[in-house]
């Protein structure tokens, strides 16, 4: 029984075997799924879940999200731009940087220098050169038209000789180089004698230019130049640099060879241009050196280039005294062999005051020793009035030599101090020099 009593236990009861087999079928069940936050919602059907807009809440990392979509979509816009503009422009931009390459080519290559005859029409022109005939060419279109006029200055292209520019500055570069522009240092205190020049030249070309009235009130005109002439060395360059010095005025310097050119015609164009330029720039003074280059006498020339040397000296002619007044402008012409001048360039009305510089006699001789010693140091036997009295002929380029030779003597010895041997050592020598190295009697 007591056995029977624990298997009766036990036993099983029908109530106790299904509930054994619900633990069985739980345990094989799959795992629930993950828990929800909140109630799930029913899907809604039909137009209002269309038209239903889901509920976004603002957070700042959406905002931040979105501003940066902002941007990127900015920016996207801004390419689409860009690529947008650059296949509208591209065939321009190639048109414009072919149209540039061909003008830097044009513009690259030798250009030569003409002059515009004609203008035939906004396209075409006839044009002409110093060394050729005229030409019918075309203007190119990036040259500006309304500054083209007849009589200008021109670039030309080496090839087919087409108007490629404009040269805006029309005075001849030779012209411009003439003009004085610093003012020599030489004054008249710095001339020795040759007060008797001064005061004619002053008269002659000072005078008119800072008091015209002067000569209006008197009832006469003033002289239109002055010729210097005299010995080589006699002070001429020397007066005439004093004068642009002391002047305001502008001052134009020639030296005659200048006015000789290759071409025919360009000589007697240089001149014409000079005194435009003297009388756009007046009141001015014209100094010509060595004038008798182009200012010879005329005689039966046998040579293209005699012949273009006496076209030059014709219309220096005319300009001293043709149609048009010179007004404001004074002409200074210096010459070593005024002999051998053309009569016409020396008539009254062309040169009115002719100036001669003689050797300088012993007070002058005595002046300029003063003026180039002033600066030297000088030994106690240094006797100068013995050079003064000396029966040579010394111009004034010869007293500046004597005086620049002694130095260079004393320094060549290291002494700093000039003596009088070295004077005479030098005398010697630039009168060895004058009389071009040989010595009195040699030939005789």
């Amino acid at each position: 029984m007591g056995q029977g009593t624990p298997g009766g236990l036990n036993r099983q009861q029908p109530g106790d075997r299904k509930n054994d087999g619900d633990k069985k079928e739980k345990k094989f069940e799959p795992a629930a799924p993950p828990a929800r936050v909140g109630r799930k919602q029913r899907k809604q059907k039909g137009s209002e879940a269309a038209a239903r807009l889901p509920t976004v809440t603002p957070l700042t990392k959406c905002k931040l999200r979105l501003l940066k979509l902002e941007r990127i979509k900015d920016y996207l816009l801004m390419e689409e731009e860009f690529v947008a503009n650059q296949e509208r422009l591209k065939p321009q931009e190639e048109k414009t940087e072919e149209d540039r390459s061909k003008v830097d080519d044009l513009r690259g290559s030798p250009m030569s220098v003409g002059n515009l005859e004609e203008l035939i029409d906004e396209n075409h022109a006839i044009v002409s050169s110093s060394v050729g005939p005229e030409y019918y060419v075309g203007i190119l279109s990036f040259v500006d038209k309304d500054q083209l006029e007849p009589g200008c200055a021109i670039l030309m292209h080496n090839k087919v000789l087409s108007v490629v520019g404009l040269l805006q500055d029309d005075v001849d570069p030779m012209v411009s180089v003439m003009k004085v522009e610093k003012a020599p240092l030489e004054s008249y205190a710095d001339i020795g004698g040759l007060d008797a020049q001064i005061q004619e030249i002053k008269e002659a070309v000072e005078l008119p230019l800072t008091h015209p009235e002067l000569y209006e009130d008197i009832g006469i005109k003033p002289p239109k130049g002055v010729i210097l002439y005299g010995e080589p060395g006699t002070g001429k360059t020397l007066l005439a640099k004093a004068v642009a010095n002391s002047t305001s005025a502008t001052f134009l310097r020639v030296v005659g060879s200048e006015l000789i050119q290759k071409y025919l015609g360009d000589g007697p164009k240089l001149v014409r241009e000079l005194f435009r330029v003297a009388d756009d720039l007046s009141p001015s003074i014209v100094f010509i050196d060595e004038i008798d280059a182009v200012g010879t006498k005329r005689y039966d020339a046998h040579s293209g280039g005699e012949r273009e040397i006496q076209r030059t000296m014709l219309e220096l002619l005319n300009q001293l005294d043709g149609f048009d007044s010179r007004g404001d402008v004074k002409v200074i012409l210096a010459t070593n062999k005024i002999e051998s001048l053309d009569p016409a360039l020396l008539r009254p009305g062309r040169i009115d005051r002719k100036i001669e510089f003689p050797l300088p006699d012993i007070k002058t001789r005595r002046r300029i020793f003063q003026i180039h010693t002033a600066r030297m140091t000088l030994a106690d036997d240094v006797n100068l009035e013995e050079f003064v009295m000396t029966k040579d002929e010394f111009s004034g380029a010869d007293i500046k030599a004597i005086c620049t030779e002694a130095g260079l003597l004393a320094l060549r010895e290291r002494r700093m101090k000039v003596t009088h041997p070295d004077f005479k050592k030098a005398k010697d020598k630039v009168m060895f020099k004058k009389k071009e190295g040989v010595p009195e009697g040699l030939y005789m």
